[in-house]
């Protein structure tokens, strides 16, 4: 799909509303993850409260592809990962060498849950048990492949120690369910259709996090909270499951037009409960938890939305 165009003159910004019919690529995930469901609702959001602009969700390998996309223009908007996206800002971790100084945040949309799945009647219980197993760690350039990394080797596991498969959350789900894994990761935002679909026709256990590992996982990524899978959230899940969470932003490039930024983030906030009855991580899509979990700068046209609402926006979250 043809990219938006950013190229506006300075006074039709000023002087001109929104040009007609702009055409705005959403890059999210795959199928089975929250981003793509999330972002086609954010497309419905733009198509029907933005006048004269038109946005469709696009499939993509996730978070660290997205960042890619969005710097080339190939894509307008992003859901990526906040690790991702403070990598991508700031040239470090995965894109050390390769600062992408152009990636503007617009909001903090839900956290993502990482989410460690085996079969009910496996011999994995713990992160330890992962040792010499078959294991999912997510799509290749995906934030999950990132947050699984950086929670294993945070707690002294690396990919030497098992096979690693890099799968996509529907392929993951069916290695499970097939036996040709024997565990997988998910970060992504609960409750994911994946999951969900394969506990309906497998016994499944989340593998719960250890106050030490969850401690080890902060200390190596400071963007890492513990947080709780709440009881029924899966079926056959019957008690609560601790495990680390992680921001997800939407993101865009500094050259958007300002008021396009404005406009999609007033509409993200404005018109959530639309969001939520597409997909319920959409519950967490606040202008509080946006402030508070942002890594990076906001674009102009985001920031003077927050500051519309008298949002508090930090030093850090204000571009230079």
């Amino acid at each position: 799909m043809k990219a938006f165009k950013y190229a506006v003159a300075a006074s039709l910004i000023a002087t001109a509303p929104l040009a007609a019919a702009q055409q705005l690529s959403i890059a999210t995930g795959g199928t089975g993850g929250t981003y793509y469901p999330y972002g086609g609702g954010l497309a419905e959001l733009i198509n029907n409260h933005i006048e004269g602009a038109s946005a469709v969700a696009e499939v993509t390998g996730a978070s660290v592809e997205n960042m890619g996309l969005v710097w080339r223009g190939d894509s307008d908007a992003a859901l990526a990962l906040a690790d991702t996206v403070y990598q991508a800002y700031s040239g470090t971790g995965d894109f050390e060498g390769r600062q992408l100084e152009n990636i503007r945040a617009l909001a903090s949309i839900y956290p993502n849950a990482v989410q460690l799945v085996t079969l009910a009647d496996s011999d994995v219980h713990t992160l330890e048990d992962l040792r010499g197993k078959r294991v999912s760690v997510g799509a290749p350039g995906s934030g999950t492949e990132l947050n699984a990394r950086a929670l294993l080797e945070a707690n002294g596991i690396s990919y030497d120690d098992f096979t690693p498969q890099r799968l996509n959350f529907n392929e993951t789900a069916d290695a499970i369910r097939d036996g040709d894994i024997e565990a997988g990761f998910w970060s992504v935002g609960p409750p994911t259709s994946s999951i969900l679909n394969l506990a309906t026709t497998r016994d499944i256990r989340l593998i719960g996090l250890s106050d030490e590992e969850i401690a080890n996982a902060r200390e190596a990524e400071p963007v890492f909270a513990a947080y709780n899978l709440r009881a029924g959230l899966y079926e056959g899940m019957d008690e609560a499951v601790r495990t680390i969470s992680i921001p997800n932003v939407l993101a865009v490039s500094s050259e958007m037009d300002e008021e396009m930024a404005y406009e999609i983030t007033r509409v993200l906030f404005e018109y959530t409960d639309e969001l939520i009855a597409i997909h319920p991580a959409a519950n967490d899509t606040t202008v509080e938890f946006s402030v508070e979990s942002t890594p990076i700068a906001f674009h102009p046209g985001a920031l003077r939305y927050y500051e519309e609402v008298g949002a508090e926006v930090a030093d850090h979250q204000r571009p230079e």
